[in-house]
């Protein structure tokens, strides 16, 4: 594993701002949350994904500021694990049974604390869970819904990696669902710039809001109303 780290050069057209300026009268469709309501989720960030991919190892100080900051507002942070997912013979033909075995084995063993990667911190009101899924959000596939719905929460935080599959996937879900939507632009990483715009574009569009991760500890910290 290399030591380097590297932050995708990401960006929303001016286009795409311009239509929603257009729609709604503003660039943005979250200006304000209340922090109490919301949720920091943060997508399979363990060393599977992390060790290999200087883009992960490069979004975990913004993780780590995003929780911090959220924490002190009264918010949740939530840390989402892949879990084993029941023997699908599709997964088998679909990645090829070998491919598909490490897919099913790529969050790890121990603990769910000694899976997530080294450098972040878990609290003790932090949630902790397991998807079987690609989405975090998927019914039946994780207990996180369930666990946000317990606590509040109207707005999630959506932060990790895969940015084009599990990160892209647990946003549609949550939109889905009826929560508030906001993609860390820099909380979020992929293999290429090109994939992660893709789904930054993807989600602006269509699933909620992308914002930088100072626009978002801006609004976490602002005065609630």
């Amino acid at each position: 594993m290399s030591d380097s780290t590297q932050v995708h050069q990401w960006a929303i057209e001016e286009r795409e701002y311009a239509r929603h300026e257009q729609r709604r009268g503003r660039r943005h469709a979250f200006e304000h949350l209340d922090p109490r309501r919301t949720a920091l989720v943060v997508i399979d960030m363990v060393p599977f994904f992390v060790a290999e991919n200087e883009f992960c190892r490069g979004i975990v100080p913004n993780i780590s500021r995003l929780a911090a900051s959220l924490r002190e507002a009264g918010g949740t942070v939530a840390w989402v694990l892949p879990g084993v997912p029941d023997h699908s013979s599709v997964a088998d033909e679909f990645f090829g049974p070998q491919i598909a075995e490490m897919y099913r084995r790529s969050g790890g063993e121990g603990t769910m604390e000694e899976r997530l990667w080294h450098e972040l911190e878990i609290h003790g009101d932090d949630l902790l869970v397991e998807k079987t899924a690609a989405s975090a959000f998927f019914p039946g596939r994780s207990t996180l819904p369930e666990l946000l719905d317990g606590r509040g929460i109207d707005t999630v935080l959506v932060t990790g990696t895969v940015t084009n599959v599990c990160c892209e996937s647990s946003a549609r879900d949550a939109s889905t669902l009826g929560y508030r939507v906001i993609m860390v632009a820099d909380g979020n990483a992929a293999r290429r710039d090109q994939d992660h715009n893709a789904t930054l574009h993807t989600v602006y569009r269509t699933f909620g809001d992308v914002r930088s991760t100072a626009e978002v500890i801006g609004l976490i910290e602002a005065p609630v109303s």
